[in-house]
Formats: C-alpha cells, sequence, structure tokens
C-alpha cells in the first residue's frame, strides 16, 4: 500500500513552495528520519523527512515544480520492514537525519541545502569531497574548503598541463549563464517594487560622534563577555536599544497602514536584517523594548548563526514593526534603506570613519557614523522623521541618557 508523501501546511504568510531538491530517486531506500526532499519558500527551506523505512515509488512534483500545501509530492512504497505509518514533513536538523543513514560509499553524497548550492554554484562534484559529518555527510564547511581548493590549484597546474588539453579561451569570449531566480530573491525583488510603487518614501539623514558608545563598548566589553555567559558587546544592541526608546516617543514610526487605517503598536519587534547564503533575510526580535544589551546580543547572534546554518524558520522572520539594516558590515558609506511593507520606517546604519570635526571651535578628529531613515511619508510627517532620527543621535553620543530615561 503507497504512502502518501505530502507537502507541509504552510502559515498564512506563505502562499506556496517550489521543490527544491529531491535526495532520492524512485526505487531507493528510505529510512526513518532520513531526508527526503527539500521545499523552498519565499522565507525558508523546509526539509521532508520520514517517519517510517520503506522505498520511494514515485516522484509526482519534480525539482522547480510548484507545491501548495498539503499536496502530494511523491509516494513511498512498503519495503522491508516497512512500518505502518506515515511520511511527515519536518523542519529538523539534516545532520540527525544523516547519523541513521548507512548509505555505501557508491552512492551520492549526502549535503545540506546550503552545501549542495554553493557546490552548483562552484561546479563541484559533491562525490569528489570527503564528508565530515555525521554518517560522512558533507558540510557547507567541506565544500567551502574544496572551493578554496579549487581556485588555488590553478597556480600550479598549468606547467604539468598539455597546452591541447585544456585550450585556452579565446580573449574577447563573452560567456553568459542563466539560472533560475531562487524564490527568496524573486520575493525580496517583488516587495521592493511593491514599497516603492505604494509607499511616499522619502529618506532623511544625520551623522552619529560614536565616541561615548565606543569607550563604553572598550572599557567593559570583557567584563560584559564574563558576566553574561561568552555574550560579546557589539554596537548594534547600542543602537536597538536606543531605536526601541525613540519609537516609545514617536509611535507613528513603530505604527503601520492597514487600509484606510493605522494600527499603532504597544512594543517593539525590531527586524535585524543578517545576511545569508540565500540572500539577505530579516529575524525579528520580540519586545525588544523590554530586552537588556546582554539579551540583544544573544538574540542577534543566535540568528546570526541560524541564518549561516539554514536553520531560520518562518516563525523567526514574521512579523515586525521597525528594521534596522547595518550596511557598514560591508563598508557602505551611505545608502537609502527600502521600507519593508506594513512597516512604516526603516534605519540603515553604515562605517564608522575618523573624520575631522568642529567641536567647541576646535578641530578634532572622531569615529563618525552616518545615519539613514527612510519612512512612509503618508503616515509619518518630516518633522516627526527628523527629529526621531535626531533623538538616536542623542542617546547614541550620551548613551547615560538610556539608562536615565532622558
Amino acid at each position: 500500500m503507497a504512502i502518501e508523501i505530502k507537502a507541509p501546511t504552510f502559515p498564512e504568510s506563505v502562499a506556496d513552495g517550489t521543490v527544491a531538491t529531491w535526495h532520492k530517486k524512485p526505487g531507493d531506500a528510505v529510512k526513518r528520519d532520513e531526508l527526503i526532499v527539500d521545499i523552498e519558500t519565499d522565507k525558508v527551506v523546509i526539509e521532508v523527512l520520514a517517519e517510517a523505512d520503506g522505498v520511494l515509488a514515485k516522484i509526482i512534483k519534480n525539482e522547480g515544480d510548484t507545491v501548495l500545501s498539503n499536496e502530494v509530492l511523491g509516494t513511498l512504497g512498503e519495503g522491508s520492514g516497512a512500518a505502518q505509518a506515515p511520511v511527515a514533513t519536518v523542519a529538523k536538523d539534516a545532520a540527525a537525519a544523516a547519523a541513521d543513514d548507512d548509505a555505501s560509499a557508491g552512492e551520492d553524497a549526502i549535503l545540506s541545502p546550503a552545501a549542495r548550492k554553493i557546490a552548483e554554484e562552484n561546479s563541484i562534484d559533491p562525490n569528489s569531497i570527503t564528508g565530515t559529518g555525521k554518517g560522512g555527510r558533507v558540510t557547507k564547511e567541506d565544500v567551502v574548503a574544496a572551493v578554496d581548493a579549487k581556485k588555488n590549484a590553478p597556480a600550479a597546474a598549468p606547467a604539468a598541463k598539455p597546452a591541447a588539453a585544456a585550450p585556452a579561451m579565446a580573449a574577447g569570449d563573452r560567456v553568459e549563464k542563466r539560472v533560475p531566480m531562487t524564490r527568496l530573491r524573486a520575493k525580496v525583488a517583488e516587495r521592493l517594487v511593491e514599497a516603492q510603487s505604494n509607499m511616499a518614501m522619502l529618506t532623511t539623514f544625520n551623522e552619529v560622534d560614536m565616541t561615548e558608545v565606543m569607550a563604553l563598548r572598550s572599557k567593559y566589553k570583557d567584563l560584559f563577555e564574563k558576566s553574561h555567559n561568552g555574550v560579546r558587546l557589539g554596537f548594534m544592541s547600542f543602537f536597538v536599544k536606543a531605536t526601541t526608546e525613540a519609537l516609545k516617543r514617536f509611535p507613528a514610526v513603530n505604527a503601520s497602514i492597514d487600509g484606510s487605517d493605522i494600527v499603532y503598536h504597544g512594543y517593539s519587534d525590531i527586524g535585524v536584517a543578517v545576511s545569508s547564503d540565500r540572500g539577505l533575510v530579516v529575524p525579528v526580535l520580540r519586545n525588544a523594548e523590554l530586552m537588556s544589551l546582554a539579551e540583544i546580543e544573544n538574540g542577534i547572534a543566535t540568528f546570526g548563526k541560524k541564518a549561516k546554518d539554514g536553520k531560520l524558520s518562518i516563525d523567526d522572520m514574521t512579523g515586525g514593526t521597525f528594521t534596522i539594516t547595518n550596511g557598514g558590515t560591508f563598508g557602505s558609506m551611505m545608502s537609502t534603506p527600502i521600507v519593508n511593507p506594513p512597516q512604516a520606517a526603516i534605519l540603515g546604519m553604515h562605517n564608522i570613519l575618523q573624520r575631522p570635526m568642529a567641536i567647541n571651535g576646535q578641530v578634532v578628529i572622531r569615529p563618525m557614523m552616518y545615519l539613514a531613515l527612510s519612512y512612509d511619508h503618508r503616515l509619518i510627517d518630516g518633522k516627526e522623521a527628523v527629529t526621531f532620527l535626531v533623538t538616536i543621535k542623542n542617546l547614541l553620543e550620551d548613551p547615560a541618557r538610556l539608562l536615565l530615561d532622558i
């Protein structure tokens, strides 16, 4: 009796998904808790695992096909000792599935979605890589090491190769490569265009002297890390803390438009833009106004690790009343960030540079950062936007204000 392999039940914010990778072929044996297929949504990759032993009988939805909630992807037939249990979709760690896998050395290498993507982009044969994960699984780090080795190899290889074996590309050849846009990239593009089409979006700028924050961080970073079990003190926690305080004073910046209504939020769910292999993602710190600096830093570090490992869940990235993005980590000096609907504003941080400043009639060198606030002018007046950004500037230039609530 065939057992249906179904797509998971997607949340309301996710309309459908795309079959990314089948890890089994028809006729292959499937073990309990073994990864069968990846489904890519607008936000995360969902791994479909088996809850019973069996044999993959048929693939109904091929790679690249769009699937809806609970749609049948394929069928699982009963094999030797197969349990009478359905195949379910669960977002588990793929490494745990690989621990039960006893595939022989002649079968295809088992890769995580992130590792497979890097291998395909760099034309690396996964079977040529020795896996260091559980059960011989090829990890992302294994693939990255193989890519680095491939890049370094040509320096010594040409001398040993016959010239005719690999003819050099003629000067002026124009190579093109066409690849389908990932669902995440397509969704980002759609939302960016939507934001610019439906909002009266403006950007206001200011600059902040980071002297006091940098001095405070330098003085207490070691004690902070020791007191909070290894949590490091960065700049982002100061910005999140200053932002939540400013949002209390200017509730319209923390609001959103719903049809003809304005929704004011009595809490600050701060989205923090994080770079990942799949693109820019924005996990959300819930009730950030109630968090300490240590809790903020720990939350951001956790999101960064989950993004790197491809383990961010849909719940991690759903919602948010305000967003902070830090282009300064990549060297950006100035930018105009685009608001993430239905939010009304976004704060952009940039690179810290030593610049000459006039202080009390004297020219002194100070570490300066440009700040940018993009906002929806339908909801936020220019005076409110400017004053909100000045409030953040004042709180950061005199961090004691955060403690004294002034």
